[in-house]
């Protein structure tokens, strides 16, 4: 499976490229500095240079024409300023979307985040990333062509993963490491069955393989 993944240099995103190449898959991290593509190879994946704040909607339908899947997992990160909560948060995920739309690559998965909402309240630069994120969600859930999963991590943490989860509509909030969101990132790609599906995602008891199952069963 060719899988491209918006956003990646990220630290969920670099995971879950050492995850599918491991797994026999072909990871590719769309990124935009050049000097991190030594990173990328390290993981197992194949670099492509594309700004996601500039780019247009063919230059990001090239990029993904081809693929199996498609990831987006990309972020402004800490101390980003709400400008870019939305040029990235938003304005790239919905982009991405569009591409991945016009290329004709259906499953489609997002990384957004608990609480993310269109119409949260508040003035803080984290109350505009939960705008952004939601609004971003909410502009793929519109995608016809799409097969999309929006998958909400709770607190993220660089624990090592345990490999034991809890995903479902709604979970509550809770820690998560960062292992264990790329490992459930890599088993949604093999459980088409949860298209459709928004889930949030904290530390739990449950194997991971057995809790996509799980939410694509019900």
């Amino acid at each position: 499976m060719r899988v491209v993944i918006a956003g990646g240099h990220g630290q969920i995103a670099l995971r879950l490229e050492r995850l599918l190449a491991a797994g026999g898959h072909e990871p590719v991290g769309i990124i935009r500095r050049p000097e991190q593509a030594a990173d990328l190879v390290a993981a197992g994946a194949e670099p492509l240079v594309l700004d996601l704040e500039s780019a247009s909607v063919d230059e990001v339908a090239g990029a993904l024409r081809g693929a199996d899947a498609a990831v987006f997992a990309a972020g402004a990160g800490p101390g980003s300023g709400v400008d870019r909560k939305d040029s990235v948060d938003r304005a790239a995920a919905v982009l991405f979307a569009d591409g991945a739309e016009a290329a004709g690559v259906r499953r489609f998965l997002v990384v957004s985040s608990m609480g993310a909402d269109a119409g949260h309240q508040g003035d803080e630069v984290f109350d505009a990333y939960l705008r952004a994120k939601g609004a971003a969600d909410d502009a793929v859930r519109a995608h016809e062509g799409l097969d999309w999963t929006i998958l909400r991590p709770g607190m993220l943490t660089n624990d090592a993963g345990t490999g034991l989860v809890r995903l479902e509509a709604h979970t509550g909030r809770g820690p998560v490491p960062r292992d264990d969101v790329a490992a459930v990132l890599a088993e949604l790609l093999d459980t088409p069955a949860t298209a459709g599906l928004t889930l949030e995602l904290v530390s739990g008891t449950v194997p991971v393989s057995v809790a996509a199952k799980d939410i694509a069963g019900n």
